[in-house]
């Protein structure tokens, strides 16, 4: 049995289904004479494989050879009739499913087989960008397989050599590191690879990212522009890439209306919305309170609005990143397209097949602002 490596899971991995009137089955192989060269063995008159079917096992059901079934599984042409028939019969009987990954490593053909290596499988953007990913592997005839590194720095070596291991055609990574200069080599040996929200560390990599400065740039003279002068920032610290370039655009909308950006009013150590909630409620029971707070992501946002709600006062807020309920809540939003990302990725990394030697590329995809009250608030009047 292979060995499980943590944290990846083959999409579109089907359990072998076997009935439970299996064992009352009995199955014949047509009486005609083998083939020359046929593999010999026990005819199967009792009942199917207990494991999964192998070549062999529909060999000796259709009395041909193994290499009559393979030549009719990849739909060739040289064999009669008749015989596609049997074999035919016997792979519909059997239940068998050919090893394509096998197949095309064992002829020098490239897999079929697309690596997305996200952070935590729990974070919804990581699973809108596999869902356009999947999508497109559809159209294409591909599949996907998917890890996750649990935003572990250290793990991420390990995770993506996994999944290399298997002959990927393509790799797709958010990377999470601080060096990727490992990757490089996998690359010259021909594998594309393309970081995926965020540009990797000390690697010369394709990349798709939104644009980031400019959504957070755009929410926060929103809410300059609806009357607030002191505005809080909630999200990480600078070392994640988005972040980083999201704290900018709030400092250069600030900048831009010539108000002050006091530390006070920045809280960059709130990776989860735990932390996130504890630093707005330290913000809104400070002197110099905030009339308005920007969320860096989904994951401030989830920890930023219980606190909001059981505060007296109304709090303007925009977060980086749409989420579920965001729409009915009327929570104001930077919106983007995590699909389409995932989607770009994919036919970037495909497109090294074209162009191998071209330079690296950088996609920028757009954001937008959604207004639905909440970061439209005036500055609420307080009494007393």
């Amino acid at each position: 049995m292979a060995a499980e490596v943590p944290g990846i899971t083959p999409v579109r991995r089907c359990a072998a289904y076997d009935s439970p009137m299996s064992t009352q089955i009995s199955v014949r192989p047509a009486q005609v004479p083998a083939e020359p060269g046929a593999e010999t063995g026990p005819v199967l008159t009792e009942g199917l494989p207990r494991g999964r079917a192998t070549v062999l096992d529909v060999a000796r059901m259709a009395g041909v050879s193994g290499r009559t079934v393979s030549r009719v599984v990849a739909g060739g042409v040289s064999v009669s009739p008749e015989t596609r028939q049997r074999v035919t019969e016997a792979v519909r009987v059997l239940r068998f499913r050919p090893n394509r990954m096998a197949q095309e490593l064992r002829s020098g053909g490239i897999s079929t087989t697309v690596g997305f290596v996200v952070g935590d499988f729990t974070n919804a953007f990581y699973m809108q960008v596999a869902a356009g990913i999947e999508r497109l592997t559809t159209e294409l005839g591909l599949t996907m397989l998917l890890a996750a590194t649990r935003d572990v720095p250290d793990q991420e070596p390990t995770t993506v050599g996994a999944v290399l291991e298997h002959r990927v055609r393509a790799l797709l990574l958010v990377p999470i590191g601080e060096d990727h200069g490992y990757l490089e080599h996998e690359e010259e040996l021909g594998t594309p690879i393309v970081s995926v929200d965020r540009p990797a560390a000390n690697a010369d990599l394709d990349s798709v990212v939104f644009d980031n400065r400019g959504g957070a740039a755009a929410a926060v003279i929103s809410m300059i522009a609806a009357g607030h002068r002191r505005i809080a920032f909630v999200g990480s610290d600078r070392t994640i890439y988005t972040h980083r370039e999201r704290l900018d655009g709030y400092h250069q909308a600030l900048r831009g209306a010539g108000l002050p950006t006091p530390p006070t009013l920045v809280c960059t150590d709130a990776p989860d919305a735990e932390s996130a909630g504890r630093a707005a409620s330290e913000l809104l029971t400070s002197a110099d309170a905030p009339t308005a707070i920007f969320a860096g992501n989904n994951i401030a946002a989830n920890g930023v609005l219980p606190v909001l709600w059981n505060h007296p006062h109304e709090v303007a807020f925009v977060s980086f990143d749409d989420f579920q309920f965001a729409d009915a809540l009327g929570i104001s939003v930077v919106s983007h397209d995590p699909a389409e990302m995932g989607s770009e990725a994919l036919q970037l990394a495909l497109s090294r097949y074209d162009d191998p030697d071209r330079p690296s590329r950088q996609i920028v995809l757009p954001t937008r602002l959604i207004r639905r009250r909440s970061g439209e608030l005036p500055p609420a009047r307080r009494v007393g």
